[in-house]
């Protein structure tokens, strides 16, 4: 007999300023503490952690600076580090690589561990897995964890501060939750968790569509907002509940590109969530959407700041470099889980035509602009997001 095993955070604190909890959250867990994460997220919040351990008489261990990639390497060394320095709980910050890292670190030495992202790229603070790379950047595999995040502090105002293309990343990878679960479910079959999956997966689509070009303005601006905190919750609570719901087993060929991009050495430093939204509006394009709804979708996409063209991502991509992309894309398990065969010529194919559509919209926005047209409208262009 099966058993499913959902696996939740054991408490999210959410919000502005919740940051200000942790020490009393950590005083709980252990007290010996230790903060991980990228050298700028470290920098970003390592003087209100301190402040917050101090408060609650909870020894500050330092911090370690996150390598970059989550391998299997960075795991093994992480691990060391705790168990030399007797760490009794680990506070981890910046994105989903360096999240993923400390939670799997975790786990190979049963320490609590507490998320607190820097940057709104993912779900990862609040899930049970871990996306592992080679050492070289290239994708490996999604790893699930026994135990999920002690706790989960998801501080609106800090993520304010972010740089907006992290928060772009984040809603590409959300808006995958819907275009994904929606493309690879079959409606007829669906139980309760997969309902539940479901209807998490169309509200994060939900929030996004009337939120995240009011979101990315007060990214801009450095000042939470009342939509920054919507297209928060569905980046990290309605996302995240969409993967805890479905194991995982929620993505289809969005997150199969993503993969493909990894394998190219021109792209595979953009964040997760920006390959991840472009891959989106090419799984409309292979599902066969009207240009009327992939037209929507992209300009979606280009009011987030998401790519919506090739350019977007890299200006110096050659056909060769597509090949790789595409043959990388095709042999991932994500792929397998489109209904149908996916052929090469069928990506290809999906590749030109949001590369047309997508050239469409943005000459509208750029001719608004242009004109003075009012419409909400934030900057897109190759993104070259720092580690953090």
């Amino acid at each position: 007999m099966f058993t499913h095993r959902l696996v939740f955070p054991a408490s999210v604190l959410r919000g502005r300023g919740a940051i200000k909890h942790l020490g009393a959250m950590c005083g709980r867990l252990g007290q010996r503490a230790m903060l991980v994460g990228g050298q700028r997220a470290i920098a970003s919040v390592e003087a209100k952690v301190a402040d917050q351990l101090e408060q609650q008489m909870v020894s500050y261990l330092g911090s370690e600076i996150f390598g970059g990639v989550c391998c299997q390497e960075e795991i093994n060394r992480l691990a060391d580090v705790f168990r030399t320095q007797g760490v009794e709980v680990i506070i981890a910050t910046g994105g989903g690589k360096a999240l993923d890292t400390a939670k799997a670190a975790g786990v190979a030495c049963n320490i609590p561990v507490v998320t607190l992202p820097s940057i709104a790229g993912t779900c990862s603070a609040v899930t049970s897995l871990a996306f592992r790379y080679h050492q070289d950047g290239e994708f490996r595999d999604m790893m699930p964890l026994p135990c999920g995040p002690a706790a989960a502090v998801i501080d609106a105002d800090l993520l304010a501060t972010a740089p907006l293309e992290w928060l772009s990343a984040g809603i590409g990878d959300t808006l995958a939750k819907w275009y994904e679960y929606r493309a690879i479910s079959d409606l007829s079959q669906l139980t309760g968790l997969a309902g539940v999956a479901r209807t998490n997966s169309e509200l994060c689509y939900t929030l996004i569509e009337h939120f995240a070009a009011d979101a990315c303005f007060a990214v801009q601006d450095g000042k939470a907002n009342n939509a920054l905190e919507q297209v928060l919750d569905a980046i990290f609570l309605y996302a995240g509940l969409t993967s805890i719901m479905s194991n995982g087993a929620h993505t289809g060929a969005s997150h199969a590109l993503y993969e493909g991009f990894t394998a190219c050495p021109k792209t595979r430093h953009i964040a997760h969530g920006l390959l991840v939204g472009y891959g989106n509006l090419c799984l409309l394009a292979l599902e066969n959407r009207s240009d009327e709804e992939l037209l929507t979708a992209i300009a979606l996409a280009r009011a987030s700041a998401v790519p919506t063209q090739l350019a977007h991502i890299a200006t110096d991509l050659t056909e060769q470099d597509l090949a790789v992309i595409i043959d990388r894309s095709l042999s991932t398990p994500d792929m397998a889980n489109m209904p149908g065969d996916i052929t090469f010529e069928d990506v290809r194919r999906g590749i030109e035509r949001v590369e047309v559509l997508g050239a469409k919209i943005n000459y509208f926005f750029a001719h608004a602009v242009q004109t003075g047209i009012k419409v909400k409208v934030v900057g897109v262009g190759p993104h070259r997001p720092e580690t953090r």
